[in-house]
């Protein structure tokens, strides 16, 4: 039976050992809920890591805690505690966290800990490898296992692998200063379906992938070597009813109140309002903003003075972290000041607490406020403000929310604010004081029936849900591969047939592209292969390419293969050059001028000027502005070829227009029109070569470079790969 594997970082268990004794609790995190029902079901397993460093086990302990957490369904990955320090105090959080969250001078960029965290996520993977089982489902979990999903894909290339980020993906500005930038997006390139909680960060991914890897991406699916993969937005949702009956009975119990409870309720009585902020201490929560906003609010309102109180609770984080050190010396000192600023005899604005509270305690929090504040610099999502939402269960109560959370797209009855505005902090939190019942009960509703249906286990349904239709994007390409049986059945016939014929593109296929084309140029193994092709009994090679003919007179004029240049209009066969078409030229004195504005407006692109044809190479171009000239380039170009029967041809990042009475594809047939071949392969990488694609006699192996639709009936990965199958025809 086919099972899903979840992995994260660490177990969704707390695992703890008290005097040889072993204790394992269930975790109570977002995560550890939202994949309760996808880990319960069937023989599905978590991996991660135990929460235990391995030098702090024995044998005897280590081979106790392995068995006690597969009853739990769970796979431990062994971490030392250096592990942990480098890899997850360090790279993760000294260098990831703070970069996608946009606190570039808190990121620090260590080789040591990169190492460390190569090394941790292969860890990872050999632990995945040695639990698969084909047909099984992989689900990875966030940044700390960014390079994870390729380290499967290599060993285990037909597994169906998912990833999430629970954190945000920055803008390509910020990413690119990444010193690993390649090696994260390969990472994640290795899975089939990538989610993202918002629009804005899959955006923000795509467009990394498009600029620094220069891939080719297609609405929210990206062509990666024989692949696509697909990224979309899953925004997660909470455990909806358990928070909200949690609030209920929390009503009912008017008699056995905890003292938490009696003091917010005597501050209420009194007639005084409560606002909630519930935080980890970290610096992307906005902490110290919302403490000086808080005090500016005071001045602005003084009316409000002894009639409203922030209630703050500060969750303990990375204490040992300086840059958190700081955050609580900073926060400590704003509320004394402002607490000695304001406070009275019988009032203090602020009650802060820095520690952790029982789960019982929080949600007597959430239903004794009348507003929650949640304000953070920048956050993923940020669940604390569904939470608050899902205990009201008066549909009463105010949401002020940061439109930098990932949560305030989905929650716009919210009142939602800029989080470094004083100003917009002020007026919103007059507002949510000061707003109708009815208001409030509107607002409440709408955002309780969104949260209600999307759930995080519909976040964990609909995820799974998309990953496996990934399954049918592994059929997009029509075309065979040229692999296995196909390439043993060419090969095959290549030796069994006495009269053959190899035609051969040039850029894209038999070499890579370059940014200047004439870098293109071939090398001692290309000429001995094409020469050992050539020298084969009964054997014709022919090089058919939209390359000009004093350019490849120059490389190839010395050798006795055939060749083709300028998309057909020239062929070399021995030893002379012939015209096939006799084309005009005098269009290009008015095309040139319009692809000249385009250089001009377009840094990294350039004309490339041929006797009978102009290609516009756009390789080193921005993607995303590159994207947008195409467009308009061909908006102009059209209208104007129409009347001077010309053809505007696009190539790998090129725009070419020459005359529409010549192509590949008529070269082609005048080639075959001299000779009865018995086997004929024509390989080729572009919509240039379609044309040789659709002409080829039906017996014929047509093969297309790289993945894409095709009218070719097989397809191969590279030119690197071209290289390699005709190096076995000899």
């Amino acid at each position: 039976m086919n099972k899903t594997i979840v992995i994260s970082n660490r177990l969704p268990l707390q695992v703890s050992i008290l005097d040889a004794s072993l204790k394992i609790t269930p975790s109570v995190g977002g995560l550890a809920t939202g994949m309760k029902s996808v880990h319960a079901e069937g023989n599905g397993i978590w991996i991660g890591w135990s929460g235990i460093p391995e030098e702090k086990l024995n044998t005897e302990l280590s081979k106790k805690i392995t068995k006690e957490i597969q009853k739990e369904k769970c796979v431990s990955v062994p971490l030392t505690t250096q592990d942990i320090e480098d890899y997850y105090e360090g790279f993760s959080n000294r260098a990831l966290w703070p970069l996608f969250h946009y606190f570039m001078e808190y990121t620090k960029f260590e080789q040591k800990e990169w190492e460390a965290y190569k090394r941790v996520n292969q860890k990872f993977a050999d632990v995945v490898i040695d639990n698969y089982e084909e047909g099984d489902t992989i689900w990875v979990h966030d940044y700390q296992l960014l390079l994870l999903p390729q380290l499967i894909k290599d060993k285990r290339p037909n597994a169906t692998i998912g990833f999430f980020l629970h954190i945000p993906f920055p803008s390509y500005e910020i990413f690119r200063t990444f010193p690993w930038r390649k090696e994260i997006l390969t990472g994640l390139l290795g899975a089939d379906l990538l989610g993202f909680h918002t629009y804005d960060y899959e955006r923000h991914f795509l467009s990394s992938v498009k600029r620094i890897l220069r891939l080719e991406v297609h609405f929210n699916e990206i062509s990666y070597q024989d692949r696509i993969v697909k990224v979309d937005s899953f925004p997660m949702g909470i455990d909806y009813d358990k928070f909200h009956s949690i609030a209920l009975e929390h009503n009912r119990k008017n008699k056995e109140k905890s003292e938490l409870l009696n003091r917010l309720e005597e501050h209420t009585l009194n007639g005084k309002k409560l606002i909630l902020s519930i935080d980890r201490m970290d610096y992307t929560k906005g902490i110290p903003n919302r403490i000086k906003a808080f005090e500016y609010f005071l001045d602005k309102y003084p009316d409000y003075k002894e009639k409203v109180r922030l209630v703050m609770l500060a969750v303990p984080s990375r204490s040992n972290v300086p840059q958190y050190q700081k955050l609580k010396r900073e926060t400590d000192e704003l509320v004394g000041r402002i607490n000695g600023k304001f406070a009275t005899v019988s009032w203090t604005p602020i009650w802060y607490f820095y520690r952790s509270m029982p789960f019982e305690k929080l949600i007597d929090l959430y239903i004794s406020s009348d507003v929650a504040l949640i304000t953070p610099i920048r956050d993923g999502m940020n669940l604390v403000a569904k939470e608050y939402v899902a205990t009201r269960t008066n549909t009463d109560g105010v949401l002020i929310l940061s439109e930098m959370a990932g949560a305030s797209l989905e929650m716009n009855e919210a009142l939602l604010i800029n989080p470094n505005s004083f100003e917009d902090f002020a007026e919103n939190l007059n507002h949510a004081l000061t707003m109708p019942l009815k208001e409030q009960q509107k607002r409440m509703t709408f955002l309780q029936k969104r949260l209600k249906r999307y759930n995080v286990e519909k976040w964990a349904e609909e995820f799974l849900k998309s990953l496996e239709n990934s399954k049918q994007l592994k059929n997009t390409y029509t075309a065979k591969k040229m692999i296995g049986e196909h390439e043993v059945n060419l090969i095959t016939d290549y030796h069994q047939n006495k009269k053959r014929l190899l035609l051969l593109d040039y850029d894209g296929t038999l070499v890579g592209f370059k940014d200047n084309p004439q870098d293109a140029k071939p090398d001692e193994k290309l000429y001995t292969l094409l020469d050992n092709l050539q020298k084969q009994k009964n054997t014709t090679v022919v090089l058919i390419s939209g390359r000009d003919k004093e350019t490849f007179k120059n490389w190839f004029g010395h050798k006795n293969y055939d060749l083709v240049t300028d998309h057909g209009v020239w062929l070399y066969q021995n030893n002379e050059w012939v015209i096939i078409e006799r084309l005009k030229t005098d269009w290009m004195h008015n095309i040139r001028p319009i692809l000249e504005t385009f250089v001009d407006r377009t840094p990294g692109t350039f004309i490339e000027t041929k006797n009978y044809s102009l290609a516009w190479h756009y390789r080193k171009a921005d993607p995303e502005l590159s994207r947008t000239r195409t467009m308009e380039l061909n908006t102009v170009l059209t209208s104007m070829v129409t009347n001077n029967d010309l053809s505007v041809l696009k190539g790998n990042k090129v725009i070419e227009i020459k005359s529409s009475s010549v192509n590949k594809g008529r070269a082609m047939s005048r080639v075959l029109m001299n000779e009865d071949y018995d086997f004929i392969t024509v390989i080729g990488d572009d919509w240039t070569d379609e044309y040789m694609f659709e002409e080829a006699p039906e017996s014929a192996y047509t093969i297309k470079v790289g993945f894409t639709k095709t009218k070719a009936k097989y397809q191969i990965k590279s030119p690197e790969k071209v290289i390699q199958l005709l190096n076995k025809f000899i």
